[in-house]
């Protein structure tokens, strides 16, 4: 079972609610998106207290409130999240090593 959960419209409120998310946007086609897969994975295993979702934005209709509320330039950009507020955002893949630091730093306080 994947540690990384899908978002969409339906459950993004209460994915991002939660006291640490992590959620990272991207498309089916975009090559960076495929490579950043097995690095949330991997990440999502070492913090099972934070959520972790991925977000495809290139499904018709299944991001249509997402995209009204956040802009995107670059593919995948990854959001950090606690208790509903966006505390960060970061374009392109994030290294391994600093996704975990950026979660310790920003959502196990």
């Amino acid at each position: 079972m994947s540690t990384v959960l899908d978002v969409s419209d339906a459950n993004y409120k209460e994915f991002t609610d939660s006291a640490g998310a992590v959620v990272a946007y991207g498309l089916a086609t975009c090559e960076p998106c495929k490579a950043y897969d097995p690095i949330l994975e991997a990440t999502a295993a070492k913090f099972p207290m934070i959520k972790f979702g991925k977000a495809k934005m290139h499904v018709p209709g299944r991001c249509r409130e997402i995209k009204k509320t956040h802009t995107f330039e670059t593919y995948p950009t990854t959001h950090f999240f606690a208790h509903g507020k966006l505390l960060l955002a970061r374009e392109g893949v994030v290294e391994p090593a600093e996704l975990a630091a950026l979660i310790a730093d920003h959502l196990l306080t």
